[in-house]
Formats: structure tokens, sequence, C-alpha cells
């Protein structure tokens, strides 16, 4: 029991992670829309965020994967798939030239991703709720029944 309390611990946190990683980059775009940036500089600021987010996020689905807990990883899995094909493709980075272009789509792209990261946040806390009341609890009184996910 202790090793999924540890589990979700480690979830939230790179959950977390994801959420500010994301968070910079609208904030570096929403600086670009709004004047206070340049492109050159935005640019450089997002892709320097891009491939620790699609790391993060790789391991944080493959930790689902290794542990078991597949409902979590199926959640996880279209995202992890999105990124794998935008890196494969090679439109993961912004380009400084087409930036004032792709603003609205890359804008709109980073807040369905942080709509999700935020659905993934209120199941981990849940899980980790769990998780530490089962930790604390006798074996009779522990929760048995939220094993889905």
């Amino acid at each position: 029991m202790q090793w999924d309390l540890i589990l979700w611990l480690i979830a939230l946190i790179s959950n977390i992670g994801l959420l500010i990683l994301l968070i910079y980059q609208i904030i570096c775009l929403s600086d670009l829309e709004a004047d206070h940036m340049n492109p050159y500089e935005s640019s450089a600021n997002i892709n320097s965020m891009v491939l620790p987010e699609f790391g993060l996020q790789a391991v944080f689905c493959a930790l689902f994967l290794f542990t078991g807990h597949w409902f979590m990883f199926l959640i996880m899995l279209p995202v992890t798939i999105f990124h794998a094909r935008s890196f494969s493709r090679r439109e993961h980075l912004v380009d400084v030239t087409e930036i004032f272009r792709a603003l609205s789509s890359e804008k709109k792209h980073r807040f369905i991703k942080m709509g999700l990261y935020l659905l993934f946040l209120f199941l981990v806390i849940f899980r980790l709720v769990i998780a530490i009341h089962n930790a604390l609890a006798d074996e009779d009184e522990a929760l048995h029944g939220f094993w889905l996910f």
C-alpha cells in the first residue's frame, strides 16, 4: 500500500510540473499577442519548454503503464500519441517566421492540453486521497472499490 501512495505523489508532482510548463508557454504566447515580447524571444522560450514537456508526459504515461493503472494510462495515451506524432513530423517547435500566423492554433492546442492536464490533476488528487486513506486505515476500513483508476 505504501508504494501506491508514493506512485500518486510522484504523479501529482509530475502533473503539476506539466501544468507549470504549459502555463509558461501560454503566457509567452499571450505576451507575444499583446506585443510585450518579440517573436524571436517568445519562440526561443516556448521551444525550450517543449521537449521537457514531451519527456515528462512520456514518463508520466509510462509510469501508469508499468504500475498497471490501465485506466489512467488509457486517458494519458492520446496526449502522448499527439506529442509523438508532432515530434516525428517535426511540428513540435514554434517557427519564428510563422508564429503570428499560427498564434491562434498554438494557443488553442495549449488550452486543450491544459484542460486535459487539469482533468488528470483532479483524478490524481482523488487517487492520492484514497491512497492516503488506505495507508492510514485498517485493512477492514480500506477503500477497495476504486481499483478502476
